[in-house]
């Protein structure tokens, strides 16, 4: 799984483009680690460590998803909207806010899931699964 992927840079910094296979990989690793987390935390647990876990998990996502909404030509800051929707639904859906809630995930999956970045430079960064040559002096 790209052996050019800085996956430091993936989980930690929010600039440049992310492509479609590494951000799958990456999202996935998220969840699970939450889920895992979710599963193994008891209560009194989740009370001490929750206050660390959850702030990472969110950072952490937050930066994988602006970088691939930056290679679909998006504002990194529509991640917010990803994320809100995604801790209202988590670990169990809400009331009527879940429908609107499932219907932003479900857009993202869409545009960030199944569609292809942008292809060459934007204003983001080169294309990461082309990227530019470089200059011969």
């Amino acid at each position: 799984m790209g052996a050019g992927v800085d996956w430091t840079a993936v989980f930690f910094q929010a600039g440049g483009r992310l492509a479609r296979g590494p951000f799958l990989f990456a999202s996935a690793l998220l969840l699970i680690a939450g889920g895992l987390y979710e599963a193994v935390a008891g209560s009194a647990l989740h009370w001490l460590t929750g206050w660390v876990v959850y702030p990472a998990l969110i950072y952490c996502g937050a930066c994988v998803l602006a970088k691939r909404l930056h290679d679909r030509g998006r504002s990194g800051w529509w991640s917010a909207l990803v994320l809100f929707a995604l801790a209202g639904l988590w670990p169990q859906s809400p009331g009527g806010l879940g429908v609107a809630f499932a219907l932003v995930l479900a857009w993202a999956v869409v545009e960030l899931g199944a569609m292809p970045g942008e292809e060459g430079t934007n204003r983001f960064g080169t294309n990461p699964l082309r990227p530019a040559p470089a200059a011969v002096v």
